[in-house]
């Protein structure tokens, strides 16, 4: 075994994706098992390896760790990325829990019935440019440091690069009102652990959000 994590899932973003950047932000590399049909997730629930029987899982320092918000807060504990004393990590985790809001509305974006789509789409810029942004454009000009908590990377700057990524996909031009935002975004872009590691496989060769993947997500095997 070669000591690296390994990351089973299905072979697109959704909820492994904050893992991955906050694995590659610490400079970790790490090992992907992809769920590539039914009976691989079928295989990982009759062997044990499922506590609720749901996906992500990351096998870690001899654990096999289940649900997305516990082993992000156990890599971010791990690798110093959860603030330097208790306010900055009840801070941090204030933060991750917005971005977690936002997330969920890019998540579910392709599994919209065709006619609410663009109803979707709407509300999801909408809630982007004017709720979730704002709000940590205040918090940047507030604290006047790049980073979002203390005077350092953390889990938070993280998960915003990746929610700013995705948005950008949708919009080029979103962070166009937010200056801050975009001096955020590259800080984080250009801290050495990500500089060196954004050319891992898993940014150029994960797949988009498909398949079975969304079946799982609408059944709920997916958390």
């Amino acid at each position: 075994m070669s000591g690296k994590p390994k990351l089973h899932y299905f072979n697109g973003r959704g909820r492994m994706e904050p893992i991955r950047w906050l694995l590659a932000a610490a400079g970790v590399e790490f090992e992907e098992s992809y769920l590539e049909k039914k009976d691989d997730l079928t295989k990982l629930r009759k062997d044990g390896s499922l506590l609720f029987q749901q996906v992500p899982m990351v096998e870690i320092d001899g654990m096999k760790m289940v649900q997305t918000r516990a082993i992000l807060n156990y890599i971010a504990m791990k690798y110093n990325l959860y603030g330097k004393d208790l306010k900055e990590r009840a801070l941090i985790d204030m933060y991750v829990e917005g971005i977690f809001d936002l997330n969920e509305l890019f998540i579910y974006y392709d599994i919209q019935p065709a006619d609410k789509k663009e109803q979707h789409f709407a509300n999801m810029m909408d809630k982007a440019t004017n709720r979730y942004f704002p709000a940590f454009e205040k918090v940047l000009k507030d604290h006047g440091q790049d980073f979002l908590v203390g005077n350092q990377l953390s889990r938070a700057d993280v998960q915003l690069l990746e929610i700013i990524l995705m948005a950008e996909e949708f919009k080029p031009d979103i962070l166009a009102k937010f200056p801050l935002l975009q001096v955020n975004e590259w800080r984080v872009l250009m801290d050495n652990a990500l500089e060196r590691t954004t050319d891992l496989n898993w940014l150029r060769n994960r797949g988009e959000w498909e398949g079975e993947e969304r079946s799982d997500l609408e059944n709920n095997q997916i958390c």
